[in-house]
């Protein structure tokens, strides 16, 4: 297949009006033709509906329904397995670069379609407008990406020779995967944990998830009238309790991709362990369980560029990102300084509907993560200084779940708020003597996703490469905002598995070697 080499999709210039107008258009569009709706599951090529449902709102206007999709349980869960069994028998046999064709396919129909799936995340996600389009860019870059790279994955291994003898290794799809995808990313995570499997070859089970659920039933959809062969995508939604583990569980599964909370992936990790009756491997298990991210400040920073990484990455999608910078960890001659910056930005942001351009910060996702964030910031009024918000953030005209971004000082590394991940748009300001101090603090969390120093000292940026905990480290820049293929994502310790999504070698988590020898 002659294609371009991968370049990533370039995000949107809303400064220019053509694409401002495309997308208020489209907002208006959406608003009235795709909210509202019913969406089936998708098992085994078909269309299936339950009769109950689950209502997703508008978490930014709560009286607007966004969608409802039927709601299935372990009967419908076992029927998208069996489908999935029974696909693998063919799409294991398909050459890697007719499967390749349908992500590609893909990425073209929601390139042309951008400013409506942007719009569709503003309104179940609550995803401002760069956010949304950085959603969808990545999503693109996914599907793009893993084609290629499946297809490079499918030539030739070569092995050293022996007289005599034609030695071949070959990368094997493993079986049926199971795909458990976040609601805050609910188009780029779903789409690359799903396609990453079905394009090494595995027919996938995607579980919606209950927080963002119409944009799966939408990928169904998406890959369904693209005429993807039956069974090889499965689209199921249901009360976790009553299908998340039976799927996890389920013997003829044979990989489980997971991207979510320490709790739930150490759950999967341990229940995916166990190897039930009738089950003939050992499961494969990636997982991706968040973060409680660092930005470290030296004394000899640009303090101005550092300032405007800590509240970018603090307070983007209201920080509900994994990689979302949640602590600051600033030396002590320049802790004020820095921390007046960051009080002086966070308090020219916007507060508003995700759907306006000129919000900053919009709703959080549910009422359940409002409580959540609440509570801590009602915790970390105990505990340490409040600078800046620090309430409910009213919207003139719309009731949501709005937080003022928040900001603490004099934090200190055993508080609740430096230690735990809020998930929100919280951020904990802390003050170390020197940069070794500032790695000690930064190195004390039991997460190790993403995080950033400043510094414009060689060696200190030389000792954070080897001795900052970090999956995705960056230097002198914000923490937050990885690029397919070019900073691979994903971290240690309890981040998770340190998979790297995005990277060269992440399709091999769902592939088998198999080495055959002929003797000549």
């Amino acid at each position: 297949m002659g294609l371009m080499p991968f370049k990533n999709e370039p995000f949107t210039d809303y400064s220019n009006e053509a694409n401002r107008k495309a997308q208020e258009d489209a907002i208006k569009r959406v608003r009235k033709e795709w909210l509202g709706l019913d969406h089936p599951l998708y098992i085994g090529g078909k269309e299936v509906k339950t009769g109950k449902f689950l209502e997703r709102w508008n978490p930014g206007k709560t009286d607007e329904l966004v969608g409802r999709i039927h709601m299935g349980g372990q009967k419908h869960a076992g029927m998208a397995v069996d489908a999935a069994v029974k696909a693998f028998e063919s799409w294991r046999k398909v050459p890697a670069a007719a499967r390749a064709r349908y992500l590609l396919r893909a990425a073209q129909v929601i390139r042309k379609n951008k400013f409506d799936w942007n719009a569709f995340l503003m309104f179940e996600a609550g995803k401002s407008w760069p956010e949304a389009d950085g959603d969808i860019a990545e999503a693109i870059d996914f599907l793009e990406f893993y084609a290629r790279r499946m297809m490079e994955i499918d030539q030739p291994h070569p092995t050293s020779p022996w007289p005599g003898e034609e030695n071949n290794v070959y990368w094997m799809p493993m079986g049926v995967g199971l795909s458990i995808p976040p609601w805050n990313f609910p188009l780029a995570i779903a789409v690359g944990m799903t396609t990453a499997m079905m394009v090494a070859g595995n027919p996938v089970v995607l579980k919606a998830n209950s927080k963002s659920p119409i944009i799966a039933a939408l990928i169904g959809k998406l890959f369904r009238e693209l005429d993807l062969p039956p069974g090889v995508l499965n689209v199921v939604a249901g009360p976790a309790s009553e299908i998340g583990d039976y799927l996890v569980d389920h013997p003829k599964v044979r990989l489980v991709s997971f991207t979510g909370s320490k709790q739930v992936g150490c759950r999967i990790y341990e229940r995916a362990a166990k190897v039930n009756p009738g089950q003939r491997w050992l499961k494969r298990v990636v997982a991706e369980m968040g973060g409680k991210d660092a930005i470290l400040v030296d004394e000899s920073a640009d303090l101005e560029k550092a300032a405007e990484a800590i509240v970018v990455a603090a307070f983007g999608y209201q920080g509900q990102k994994c990689s979302a910078c949640s602590r600051a960890i600033i030396h002590k001659k320049v802790h004020d300084e820095v921390l007046e910056m960051v009080i002086e930005r966070t308090k020219k942001l916007k507060v508003g509907p995700a759907w306006e351009q000129s919000t900053n910060v919009a709703c959080v996702i549910d009422p359940s993560a409002y409580d959540s964030i609440m509570g801590y910031i009602a915790h970390g009024k105990k505990e340490n200084e409040l600078v800046c918000g620090g309430k409910a953030a009213e919207v003139k005209g719309h009731k949501g779940y709005y937080i003022q971004p928040t900001v603490f000082s004099s934090v200190k590394p055993g508080h609740r708020i430096h230690c735990e991940e809020i998930f929100g748009p919280v951020l904990a300001v802390l003050s170390c003597r020197n940069f070794e101090d500032g790695l000690q603090i930064v190195n004390s969390s039991e997460y190790a996703l993403t995080g950033s120093a400043f510094s414009n000292k060689r060696e200190h940026l030389e000792l954070a490469r080897s001795d900052f905990a970090a999956g995705n480290l960056y230097l002198n820049r914000k923490c937050t905002g990885a690029l397919v293929d070019v900073q691979p994502f994903g971290g240690f310790n309890m981040s998770g598995t340190d998979d790297k999504a995005g990277g060269r070698e992440h399709l091999y988590r769902f592939l088998q070697a198999k080495t055959v020898c002929e003797r000549l």
